[in-house]
């Protein structure tokens, strides 16, 4: 690591705690809630496993550089057992209970409003699935890289399960690391893309220090596997289901794919998302998977060209 110092946000944001569903939720506030309007409604962003609301700070500062976002309202959360939301009494994690969480937190977050609801991967994964049950509350959805995952047979089920009742007999842990830019080094191991500046900031919201250690923000029980199989049929009844137009964008270098070793392909995910009724597919180069570290100033262009109001007298 070079003598780069760290990223410093243009607009910080502050953060507050909301509790559902027995945990407390932390969430990033930029802006002022009291502000959202029907044309303008809270924009609420997710995001994907392994990381944190703060991962959304660079796009956000870039955000606030487009027509009509210098003081809209964003929030962002931390899911269950990652960033500084609590960690729940488990050994494992479902995923359902990221829908569930999320419904709880938009009846405090907005109350009986619509919001713009953004996800990044596993979070792009949560919002599609929660659109195709509660599409009355979201004005525009907005997925950046949440592809999906292979599909899956029956047969597998019992050894699915075999294998999660080996896992849960395992501890698990996570790395920990001496010093802050030794995590900024790890950020940047995991993606080469990322400015060594964004790596800096960012490593002090990814990890915590506890003792003489940095300990990532995250319970290691995210690490074992659900023993639940992902039903595609049952993905392609949430998709048909999505009642409000949704935004995918997508990095060109994207390796997200190579992840299954031909088990799920991006030419499957394009057959899948053609089950939805206003689907827009978008790509930004020179990005991958992390696209909204890799080039937030051009994935907010992409974002507030379509969360852009429409005067209902012309739509």
């Amino acid at each position: 690591m070079s003598s780069a110092q760290a990223y410093v946000p243009t607009y910080n944001a502050t953060s507050t705690f909301v509790t559902v569903r027995g945990l407390k939720h932390h969430v990033m506030t930029w802006g002022d809630t009291a502000r959202v309007t029907p044309e303008q409604p809270l924009l609420v962003m997710v995001h994907g496993w392994m990381d944190t609301s703060a991962s959304f700070q660079f796009m956000v500062d870039a955000l606030r550089q487009q027509p009509g976002w210098a003081d809209r309202p964003i929030v962002a959360i931390d899911w269950r057992g990652f960033g500084l939301t609590e960690v729940p009494q488990t050994d494992s994690y479902f995923f359902a209970d990221y829908l569930g969480d999320l419904d709880l937190l938009l009846d405090q977050l907005a109350p009986n409003q619509k919001i713009d609801l953004l996800g990044h991967s596993m979070g792009g994964n949560v919002v599609m699935l929660y659109a195709g049950v509660r599409s009355e509350r979201i004005r525009k959805l907005i997925n950046l890289e949440g592809f999906g995952m292979p599909a899956t047979q029956a047969q597998e089920a019992p050894d699915r399960y075999i294998k999660w009742l080996d896992e849960l007999k395992k501890p698990v842990q996570l790395k920990d690391y001496a010093t802050l830019p030794e995590v900024a080094r790890r950020l940047q191991a995991n993606n080469p893309r990322l400015r060594e500046s964004f790596a800096l900031w960012l490593a002090g919201h990814w990890a915590r220090k506890e003792g003489e250690r940095w300990v990532i923000n995250a319970d290691a029980a995210h690490k074992r596997p659900q023993p639940i199989l992902y039903r595609v049929e049952e993905v392609y009844a949430f998709l048909e289901r999505i009642a409000c137009p949704v935004l995918f964008v997508e990095g060109t270098e994207t390796l997200y794919f190579m992840l299954f070793n031909g088990k799920f392909s991006r030419e499957e995910f394009l057959e899948r998302v053609k089950r939805v009724p206003d689907f827009r597919l978008e790509s930004i180069e020179k990005a991958g998977h992390m696209l909204h570290h890799d080039q937030p100033e051009e994935l907010a262009v992409h974002i507030a060209n379509f969360l852009k109001s429409v005067d209902p007298a012309i739509a």
